[in-house]
């Protein structure tokens, strides 16, 4: 079993994303060892007696009995107790899932990091599936596809109520294979009919670039490659700039997590020392703490992290730990809010549950949980506000905040003196933002301002530059009869 922190609704979502997972490891004490262990394992704090659930497993009889003899089509005993044990785990919280076998499956080829697919991680929500976020790079990035936008047809036929593992299916195919998606946007006011070609995705969870002397890292998602990947990139900059790198960038936005211990690795990378995370399960002794492994490959170097609603759980993970050090400015928006962790439980023969193990809580004792984190200077992608929300507290039956440290976090005092100076939205006429074109994204050259200020660098205003904005145009205010 592995800790993953990562972003994931119900079953399995995933058009172009790995989960990634290891049967039998554990990372420090085991939380579920086995099946077996965990039906035998005492029960800390009973809330039913015996009784109680004899009579409720009869009640699930009388009506499996029911089903079977007068819903309208016979329906087989396993597509019952599948049913019900989807429902059992997804009514705990929206991370909790059964997996059958063939989902499982599914799921371990994903681990290989290639298939065919279109890069979407999609939810189920009210009977809808909806667009959780496009991975860099892939079809449905390049096509345009946003978080929130919701897909009611595939190829022309309504999915709309349709099982979420039965519509990931509908949308893999053979590599090269056209596949149209019918969307429904906010804001929009008429369907949108997107036609895509499948590829066989290739996950980069890291990518690299170098602008004058500071360099730029950003991590698409926490893998079991992610601390590898980041290294490489990181001494490869290092050596374009001679040696001589004057700051980081690193980039955690749209990234929806992974594996704990990458995140751990990945933190400890710019942290020389004291704690990265803990996590708390229901009993205090499968309850962990992860500290910094004591180098900093950068040597202090001025860093700026960028996050956004769309930066969850490990991402949060690695932000959070930034923040609480100040070892980092945060810039952006507020994360997403996850500060849960799952693990995978194999079944042997009869699938996995993906299971909310433990809250994990910052350095300082922060739970994030439906919080998320707020970043040092607030910096707005566009000038549009948002027309829906995707957080962790919009979601049905999320965890509680609790347990963590309740004080309210206070400003800081050693933000450097640009940061009054960094405007929280892009001006009236900052280009719209091009994928291949980092120099229209707002908020990446804003932290490139500021780590170029830390640096002791030239940091001018990346729009004084712009030629001016367009006058709004004229209208006739005269009234006409």
């Amino acid at each position: 079993m592995k800790f993953r922190t990562g972003l994931m609704f119900g079953a399995t979502a995933l058009t172009g994303l790995a989960l990634a997972f290891h049967p039998g490891h554990f990372f420090g004490s085991a939380l579920v060892a086995s099946p077996a262990q965990a039906a035998t394992a005492p029960d800390a704090t009973p809330t039913t007696n015996h009784a109680e659930t004899y009579r409720l497993l009869t009640l699930f009889g009388t009506v499996m009995d029911m089903i079977r003899q007068q819903y309208v089509e016979p329906v087989s005993d396993r597509d019952l107790i599948t049913n019900a044990l989807n429902g059992m785990l997804s009514g705990l919280d929206p991370h909790s899932s059964y997996m059958t076998q063939k989902q499982y499956d599914d799921m371990m080829v994903q681990m290989k990091g290639e298939f065919g697919g279109l890069g979407l991680e999609l939810q189920q929500q009210d009977g809808h599936i909806r667009v959780v976020s496009p991975i860099d790079g892939t079809p449905g990035f390049r096509a345009g596809i946003k978080p929130g936008d919701y897909i009611i047809a595939v190829d022309g036929h309504p999915i709309d109520g349709t099982p979420l593992d039965e519509a990931v299916k509908k949308m893999r195919g053979k590599a090269n294979t056209k596949i149209t998606l019918t969307l429904v946007r906010e804001k929009t006011p008429k369907p949108i009919a997107v036609t895509l070609t499948r590829e066989v995705i290739h996950i980069d969870v890291v990518k690299s670039a170098l602008y004058d002397r500071v360099g730029y890292i950003r991590v698409a998602q926490f893998n079991e490659t992610t601390e590898k990947e980041l290294l490489k990139a990181y001494n490869s900059l290092k050596q374009q700039a001679g040696g001589k790198l004057a700051g980081m960038v690193l980039d955690l936005r749209n990234d929806p997590g992974g594996l704990l211990d990458q995140a751990v690795d990945v933190s400890s990378n710019f942290i020389r020392s004291g704690e990265i995370v803990s996590t708390r399960s229901r009993n205090p002794k499968d309850s962990q703490r992860w500290d910094a492994h004591g180098t900093d490959i950068t040597d202090g170097l001025p860093l700026v992290v960028l996050i956004n609603g769309g930066s969850a759980s490990a991402s949060e993970i690695v932000s959070g730990a930034l923040q609480d050090h100040h070892r980092a400015v945060l810039i952006g928006t507020r994360s997403f809010g996850k500060g849960s962790v799952q693990s995978i439980i194999p079944i042997p023969g009869n699938g996995a549950v993906r299971l909310t193990t433990a809250r994990y809580y910052t350095p300082s004792g922060r739970s994030i949980q439906a919080l998320g984190i707020t970043p040092d200077i607030v910096v707005k992608e566009t000038r549009e506000d948002p027309a829906f929300s995707l957080r962790e507290a919009d979601l049905e039956h999320i965890l509680k905040n609790q347990g963590g440290n309740q004080t309210k976090a206070q400003p800081r005092t050693d933000l450097p003196a640009i940061a009054k100076d960094i405007p929280n939205e892009p001006p009236a006429n900052w280009p719209e933002f091009e994928y291949d074109k980092p120099a229209t994204d707002f908020q990446l050259q804003e932290g490139l301002r500021i780590v170029r200020f830390m640096a002791g660098l030239p940091s001018p205003d990346p729009a004084a530059s712009l030629p001016p904005a367009k006058p709004p145009a004229k209208t006739d205010s005269a009234t006409h009869h």
